[in-house]
């Protein structure tokens, strides 16, 4: 099978995608700071691994298909549909914010090519699935840090302790 150019042109899309969530992970990774800030920093090394390693995939997966991968820092650059990281110093609850903003906007471009890149290559959009699948858990994981809860807790302390009127 040879891609066609949408074929081609979809996953290029998610390609860059795929080498700038690793580019910013790496950012934010190296630039966070604040509360929590150890696990986030190795949660964000999870995030980059799996980018990387998602995007060589991918990339290998259209040279199989005759297409060719561009993943100059220009082509990322121009491509892109994740909105920059910002330069500094970044507090862990801004950072949780802006990387599951990255997660979203990577599994956006996946999901609104899903449908055409199935249509041509089922094999192709089964690996898509396993990237969104992945980043969207890793977004839920990432999220949770900022989510307030909302469960009534009652200690045991608590529940042997008269009401006070």
């Amino acid at each position: 099978m040879k891609a066609s150019k949408e074929l081609t042109t979809n996953l290029q899309a998610v390609l860059v995608d795929l080498i700038e969530l690793h580019l910013q992970g790496k950012q934010a990774h190296w630039n966070v700071v604040g509360k929590n800030f150890r696990d986030l920093h190795l949660q964000l090394d999870e995030i980059i691994e799996d980018a990387r390693l998602f995007a060589d995939e991918l990339a290998e997966r259209m040279r199989a298909l005759g297409a060719i991968p561009d993943g100059r820092s220009v082509a990322v650059a121009e491509g892109t549909s994740l909105a920059p990281f910002p330069s500094g110093l970044v507090d862990t609850k801004d950072t949780v914010t802006l990387t599951v903003a990255m997660l979203n906007a990577a599994v956006g471009t996946m999901r609104e090519v899903h449908d055409q890149v199935d249509e041509e290559d089922p094999t192709t959009a089964d690996i898509l699935h396993g990237f969104i699948g992945k980043l969207e858990q890793y977004a839920w994981m990432v999220d949770a840090e900022n989510i307030l809860p909302t469960a009534t807790v009652v200690t045991p302390e608590d529940a042997n302790t008269e009401p006070t009127v």
